[in-house]
């Protein structure tokens, strides 16, 4: 396949054109709560070591449904990928209805992408030039230089929390109301590389991919954990290198209505196309 020539170079760049799961980006449609702050007294432990843990604590709840926004400015124009679904963080398997923004010239909005997350692959439906309509396209993220952190239009959600393993600086913000729950915010930064050497085996290949390919090591994001120390919310902020240019990406993760069943079946071989794909 010719998915891996497309990469943060070209599979991002496609994005940034809305061309297939493209222009990649942001703030989250419901995803984010207000930021009215909470009076209550400040959370126990040290906020560098309850973010880190933030990913073993999900695998401890099991599964959510979820919900994820990306934004970038392309061309001048901030463009929103939205997707929306359900996680198991127990098995690093996910499924999301992935929705692009119409072309900037207003044409019709893009069918809905169906996108499957598992260890080291994604399967995406209705995605790519040429694809017929009942194939499936997988990519190994461990092959993608941004480690699908971003150029799915959406970050697998366990990567997502992998990441927060690779914190520092981390300081604690206050207590926020998150769609009527009680949620912890913190604020910091993340190191990819670090992420990736400690990282669960299921992220660590993928993760060490994206420590090469993004402009920046560093990542900062803003955190939202719940009294059990559950992740609600993440959003993180990239930054990688696209045609000579920096480009800035904001993502982010709601996670919710934890225990909720999360059925995810892979696709069967015969199911997944086999040609060149143009992203």
């Amino acid at each position: 396949m010719v998915v891996q020539q497309h990469r943060l170079r070209g599979g991002v760049c496609a994005a940034a054109a809305v061309v297939g799961v493209g222009a990649m980006v942001a703030a989250t449609a419901g995803c984010s709560a207000g930021g009215n702050a909470v009076a209550d007294a400040r959370p126990s432990g040290d906020p560098v070591a309850v973010v880190r843990n933030a990913a073993d604590v999900l695998a401890a709840a099991g599964t959510s449904k979820a919900r994820t926004s990306m934004e970038m400015a392309a061309g001048g124009t901030r463009v929103t990928i939205r997707g929306e679904g359900g996680y198991d963080f127990r098995r690093s398997t996910g499924r999301l209805r992935v929705v692009l923004p119409k072309d900037p010239a207003g044409a019709d909005e893009h069918r809905p992408i169906t996108e499957l997350f598992a260890p080291g692959a994604l399967y995406m439906k209705n995605r790519g030039a040429g694809v017929p309509a009942d194939k499936w396209v997988r990519v190994d993220t461990t092959t993608l230089r941004d480690g699908n952190l971003v150029t799915g239009g959406a970050t697998d959600p366990a990567a997502a929390a992998e990441l927060l393993r690779g914190a520092r600086t981390v300081m604690y913000v206050g207590q926020e109301d998150l769609a009527g729950v009680r949620v912890n915010h913190y604020r910091g930064t993340t190191h990819i590389a670090r992420a990736a050497h400690v990282a669960s085996p299921h992220a660590r290949d993928a993760l060490a991919a994206a420590a090469k390919g993004f402009a920046k090591d560093s990542v900062p994001f803003d955190a939202y954990l719940d009294d059990a120390g559950r992740l609600r919310k993440v959003r993180h902020q990239f930054s990688f290198v696209n045609q000579g240019r920096t480009v800035a990406v904001a993502s982010t993760t709601l996670l919710y209505e934890f225990g909720a069943p999360v059925v995810v079946q892979l696709p069967a071989h015969q199911d997944i196309y086999a040609g060149k794909v143009r992203l």
